[in-house]
């Protein structure tokens, strides 16, 4: 298995996996989440070419399985918050035929070794309730919920 940073030519694949993370939240929210896809074509080649925002792929035999899409963030100027630096996964998806091969776990822990070459002090995400499978993936990794999104609906 092969990780590394993603390139123009994996953009095909990016936007099938893309398809298939919102599916997961398209049926579990379909009032938040319509069908297609987070990106375009053109929206991820302007994302791969940011620096602060990397997205990794796992790759074999030429096909990518699985990517990471990361957020560098870091709050400055804050009266009550300290400068910390963050890698923020923005999304992580593995092909769904692929699932349960620890492909998921190879590339966060990529991120999180990305995470501390750039000098970050922690890295976050951000889970829907109605993706259980998610949690308790993130949760088997060691994550620790740091704060709760609460809503109601009108």
């Amino acid at each position: 298995m092969l990780l590394r940073k993603a390139q123009k030519n994996d953009i095909p694949s990016l936007l099938e996996l893309l398809k298939q993370v919102n599916l997961v939240h398209h049926i579990g929210r379909p009032d938040l989440f319509d069908l297609g896809t987070k990106y375009t074509a053109s929206q991820l080649e302007e994302l791969l070419e940011d620096t602060k925002r990397p997205v990794f792929v796992a790759e074999e035999d030429g096909k990518v399985l699985g990517y990471c899409f990361g957020i560098l963030e870091q709050i400055l100027g804050d009266n009550i918050r300290t400068p910390v630096k963050t890698l923020y996964i923005d999304d992580l998806c593995v092909d769904e035929n692929v699932r349960g091969q620890g492909i998921g776990r190879m590339l966060y822990e990529y991120a999180l070794s990305y995470a501390r070459k750039c000098g970050c002090y922690n890295l976050t995400l951000n889970v829907w309730a109605c993706n259980d499978d998610a949690r308790y993936f993130y949760l088997s990794l060691g994550m620790q919920v740091q704060k709760y999104g609460m809503e109601t609906i009108l």
